[in-house]
């Protein structure tokens, strides 16, 4: 739990959010680096789709991963002077917000963002 200064608040994604982006990236990473393997007849639309991407626009799947990723790590380091801004100053509360949006990017970045630490006027 966070200490009532402020200087170590932490509050972990939720696991909704969690498991949509680890599926997403998973999926993602799995058709652009081993297309061959993806069983793109079972499923469904979603196979259909990938199937099409992969055989027409595998560049932009390409990129795109890649893409994701800087975004992801551009959002992380947001995140450090985001909690410059709040007064976090536990380096390890700051290394597990910058570890999770990384991985998990908006659904942990909009969580400190909402953030509104004791004693700062609250904006309506």
């Amino acid at each position: 739990m966070a200490r009532s200064d402020g200087s170590s608040y932490f509050r972990r994604s939720g696991l909704f959010w969690m498991v949509v982006v680890t599926l997403s990236l998973s999926f993602l990473t799995w058709t652009v680096f081993w297309p061959q393997d993806v069983p793109y007849s079972s499923l469904g639309p979603l196979g259909a789709l990938a199937k099409h991407l992969v055989d027409y626009h595998y560049p932009v799947l390409y990129y795109g991963w890649f893409l994701t990723w800087v975004i992801h790590l551009f959002e992380a380091l947001f995140v450090l002077k985001v909690c410059s801004d709040k007064g976090i100053d536990s380096t390890s509360t700051r290394l597990l917000w910058f570890a999770q949006t990384f991985l998990f990017g908006f659904a942990s970045l909009g969580l400190l963002v909402k953030y509104k630490p004791d004693g700062r006027p609250k904006r309506q």
